[in-house]
């Protein structure tokens, strides 16, 4: 199967897997012959990629690190657990914390036990799902390569369990801030970014009243930090930020560039690799840039790719910690469409993806 822009589809285009609401439950179902009207819904439901079926690519395999139904009852519980606080604001309620704390820690265990046993690098990009809010979905991504990242930097359980916690939550200053502003489609006043930059600071404030460890809180603090300075709230510098902070700078940069915005269309993983590493050493630390790079699908199985050579390929699979080195699948050189043949550009030293 092959990924590709749901503004390049055609009438016609076969769906190879399923499009999924963030309750779990398919809204197109694969195997559907895309018609002019179900392409034009998919535009206005905000869906960049879907994977088709064509000869070429019949049988390139997707993988997907975590299940569609896990990641649909982990968006499911943020948003439950994020509407509790913002109801009661910042009323001390033991009870309901205590529950809080327990859904949010089991959300993360599967997360960790699903990372942990799968021995392929982690892609998202498998499950197109359809969000109703940004800010649920967003949490739960930043915590899965949050957690990847901190699993392949063998950082101890304790810490990858405070990290995928402090992941989830660390936008949840952000209920706290007028909905009139965090979903505005046009450009931001002056006083609306000074309002969105508070959330920092607010969802410390909240957290560090609760049970959640008070690293976890500072996850929420520093996420917006960078190691020249120029971050918010505090404009930290180097070590003065949290390991903590630093991987929470890099997943939810990637997080954010790689999905559906009300004012602009999700990048491909390469293109939000670019972001990053164009910030590396200033921005972000540059080492954890690099493990960042390899524990993710840089180019996802099925997605085209132009080569230094002239070539188009198709990307086939994987190869572990050469992420950015998978095996192709040729069918084009130089515009002139030739027999398709696989390639290893882990072997292929000399040929690089270049598009």
């Amino acid at each position: 199967m092959r990924l590709v822009t749901t503004r390049g589809l055609r009438e016609g285009n076969e769906l190879a897997k399923p499009i999924y609401n963030d309750k779990g439950r398919i809204l197109v179902q694969s195997h559907v012959k895309l018609t002019r009207p179900i392409i034009n819904r998919l535009l206005e439901l905000g869906v960049t990629f879907v994977y088709i079926k064509d000869e070429l690519s019949e049988d390139i395999l997707i993988h997907s690190t975590i299940s569609e139904q896990v990641k649909a009852d982990s968006i499911h519980t943020v948003k439950s657990v994020f509407k509790s606080f913002k109801d009661t604001g910042f009323k001390n309620n033991s009870f309901l914390l205590d529950k809080t704390t327990q859904k949010m820690t089991s959300v993360v265990d599967r997360l960790i036990n699903q990372i942990q046993s799968d021995e392929q690098v982690l892609t998202l990009m498998s499950d197109i799902f359809i969000s109703d809010d940004y800010l649920f979905e967003h949490s739960v991504d930043v915590a899965i390569y949050s957690i990847a990242l901190a699993n392949e930097l063998k950082y101890s359980k304790s810490e990858i369990r405070e990290i995928g916690l402090g992941a989830l939550l660390h936008d949840i200053g952000k209920v706290f801030i007028p909905e009139v502003i965090l979903k505005k489609t046009s450009q931001l006043t002056e006083g609306e970014f000074e309002t969105i930059k508070t959330h920092p600071e607010l969802g410390f404030e909240y957290l560090r009243k609760t049970d959640f460890p008070l690293l976890v809180a500072h996850c929420a603090y520093q996420h917006h930090e960078r190691l020249n300075g120029s971050g918010y709230p505090r404009g930290l510098t180097g070590d003065k930020i949290h390991k903590y902070g630093k991987i929470l700078a890099i997943t939810d940069v990637f997080g954010a560039v790689t999905s559906d915005r009300v004012y602009r269309d999700a990048m491909l993983p390469q293109e939000g690799l670019e972001i990053l590493y164009g910030g590396s050493g200033t921005l972000f630390d540059q080492d954890m840039v690099r493990t960042f790079r390899d524990s993710i699908t840089i180019y996802p199985n099925g997605v085209t790719v132009e080569l230094n050579n002239g070539a188009h390929a198709i990307v086939v699979r994987q190869n572990k910690k050469l992420s950015n080195r998978p095996v192709v699948r040729v069918f084009s050189h130089d515009n002139e469409t030739v027999t398709p043949y696989d390639l290893d550009l882990a072997e292929e030293l000399n040929i690089t993806v270049v598009g």
